[in-house]
Formats: structure tokens, sequence, C-alpha cells
């Protein structure tokens, strides 16, 4: 993949809708730097069709990618690559930091705490570490 070019592949036979397909690959492309801040994304309809998908389905990764900080929409201008890592990076922390806070309400010492969150991160990640 050349730098500021999105590459995006659907798998109809893949485990995962295809919203999360694009999601993830226009995700990973960001973090990866293949797209850059300020890459600018192809209108909806028009990755859409490109894809071969309804625009529901687009329109529906983006507003994911929104929520998620990686990309940012500015009106009828386009959507555009965030500067997501530093968001990222304070999303997560305040996220671990309320769930810190509720893991020692609820009683739970560090260790089981750490524990849930580990077991969390196996399921979401599908990793054995």
């Amino acid at each position: 993949m050349s730098p500021q070019t999105l590459t995006i592949t659907i798998d109809p036979d893949a485990a995962d809708a295809p919203y999360e397909q694009v999601r993830t690959q226009i995700a990973d492309q960001a973090r990866d730097g293949a797209l850059p801040v300020g890459y600018k994304l192809p209108t909806v309809r028009g990755l859409a069709e490109d894809l071969g998908l309804a625009a529901n389905t687009v329109a529906k990764a983006y507003r994911a990618l929104e929520s998620d900080g990686v990309i940012e929409t500015r009106g009828r201008n386009g959507s555009f690559i965030a500067a997501a890592g530093e968001a990222a990076d304070k999303e997560a922390a305040a996220a671990a930091e309320s769930y810190a806070r509720r893991a020692h309400r609820l009683g739970l010492d560090r260790r089981a705490a750490l524990a849930v969150v580990e077991d969390a991160l196996r399921a979401a990640y599908g990793t054995s570490t």
C-alpha cells in the first residue's frame, strides 16, 4: 500500500460485518501512518459504490470512526483522518481511571482488578497473553 492511499478489501465470508471491516481497516491505516492526519476520505456514497456496499454500511463505519476519534467530519467539506493517537490515549486513560475507581469501590484488590482487565483484553484482542 502506498502512502496516502486508502485500501479496503471486504471479505464477504469474514466473521466481522462489512461496516466493521471498513472501520477496522481505516483505523489500522490511520494508526500505522498509511493515512496521515488530514487525509481526506472518500464520500460515504463514493466509498460504498467502490466497495459494492450500501451507503448506510459505510456511514455506520464513519460514525464509529468519528466516535473513536479516528476521523473528524467537517460538514460538507468531508471526513478527514484526525490526530487520533493523542485523543485515543486520553480516552483510554480516562476509561482506565474510571474502571480503577469502580473496581476499588466494588472491593476488588489490585490483583483481581487487573485480572479482570487482562481477561477483557484477551477477549477483545483474541490473544492468549
